[in-house]
């Protein structure tokens, strides 16, 4: 086959989807429109994901001691073990704060949980699927396609709107725990 020595062109990489910060703003809005201890849960994972840009493995399975104390920076252990600081927003520790004194509300009774965001179920922290589910539902009362939503599509927007707001690309490189310069670099687009 005379076409084997033959490479094929690259395809250009595709840009990342993500919301515009008026649609992020819609979506902490639903958010804080829930009533109740399930309202402040979803404040507090949105302001969380949104002001760290964390992965959504990351988010949920975040130790209640990465912000206990003063919390300014979050130690996160993100893919291979890596350990990295990520500074987190003032409203994201209010959000954090308010929730807490609900926390207890998603663990059986009496239990302890090392997770900031239990749950009853097994893996003992809310699920990957489960923070989709929910942020698929606030999408719907946004007003948003839940289509268009998703948790890694919030990180997107962390770091378009970071750099589209003058950030240093490696500080985002670094915030974002990307290895390599290339993967942070897509988001100047």
């Amino acid at each position: 086959d005379p076409t084997q020595a033959v490479y094929a062109p690259r395809q250009a990489r595709s840009l990342p989807k993500y919301l515009s910060e008026d649609e992020v703003e819609r979506l902490l809005d639903a958010a804080r429109e829930r009533p109740g201890a399930d309202g402040l849960r979803a404040v507090a994972l949105l302001e969380v994901l949104y002001a760290t840009g964390l992965r959504v493995s990351e988010l949920v399975g975040l130790p209640l001691n990465a912000v206990t104390g003063v919390r300014q920076i979050l130690l996160v252990t993100g893919k291979g073990n890596k350990e990295r600081l990520v500074p987190i927003t003032g409203e994201a520790r209010a959000a954090v704060d308010a929730y807490l004194n609900v926390r207890f509300r998603y663990m059986p009774e009496g239990a302890e949980s090392r997770f900031l965001f239990p749950s009853r179920g097994k893996e003992g922290h809310v699920t990957r699927r489960r923070f989709a589910q929910m942020l698929g539902d606030l999408a719907l009362q946004a007003g948003l396609d839940p289509r268009n939503v998703s948790p890694h599509i919030l990180r997107h927007a962390f770091a378009s709107h970071l750099l589209a707001n003058g950030a240093d690309l490696l500080l985002v490189q670094q915030m974002l725990g990307h290895a390599d310069i290339s993967t942070t670099q897509i988001y100047t687009h």
